[in-house]
């Protein structure tokens, strides 16, 4: 009977596993340049509170505080905050404008000014290319209309707004709405003291 052996010979398997690690390639963004900001009159109370809100908004930046007080004071001290802005008060609007022209980034003037200066500063900003955003009480309608048409002209933006109230604003509007029904249509303010602000319909036209 013949015997059949079967002879087994162990062999080693091995198992080579390359792990790789997924690479993902991302494009970088280049980062956004924050809008320069100028406050004129940064020392006056609306003018340290516009420090603070442009400092804490996202996109803009303290770039120039200029003011006849408090010269050589930080913007960011002056205004409260807990930190220093590393921003001179300084006199000198033309200086500012230019040091921001110069960086060719984009800028804007806040001007809480005088109306007697309103117009020499928006023809500065525009000048060195920045755009001008004023609030001034008490400016007449015809300076209103000279630094509108003067930055039409230059195709620059100009945003002259006789008041900050969003309760005034609806006001106005509502005023004007009225004025179509009705022939006299005026916004009486009432404050704690005894002198009312009575504002005829032909400020806000």
């Amino acid at each position: 009977m013949a015997s059949l052996s079967n002879q087994f010979r162990p062999t080693n398997l091995r198992m080579r596993i390359r792990r790789t690690n997924p690479s993902i390639s991302c494009s970088k963004q280049p980062p956004q340049n924050n809008i320069k900001v100028v406050i004129n009159s940064a020392t006056k109370n609306i003018g340290r509170a516009a420090i603070a809100a442009v400092t804490r908004a996202r996109g803009t930046e303290i770039s120039g505080a200029v003011d006849k007080l408090l010269i050589g004071e930080d913007a960011g001290k002056v205004s409260g905050m807990d930190e220093p802005l590393e921003v001179p008060i300084l006199n000198d609007l033309t200086m500012v404008l230019g040091s921001i022209s110069q960086s060719k980034a984009t800028g804007e003037v806040v001007d809480f000014t005088e109306p007697s200066t309103v117009f020499d500063n928006v023809k500065q900003a525009t000048a060195f290319g920045l755009r001008s955003m004023v609030h001034v009480p008490k400016l007449e309608l015809e300076m209103v209309s000279a630094p509108s048409a003067f930055c039409e002209k230059a195709s620059m933006g100009c945003l002259v707004a006789l008041t900050l109230s969003v309760g005034s604003v609806l006001f106005q509007q509502a005023a004007i709405s009225a004025s179509f029904h009705y022939s006299n249509v005026e916004i009486v303010e009432s404050r704690p003291t005894p002198s009312n602000l009575i504002y005829g319909l032909e400020k806000f036209l």
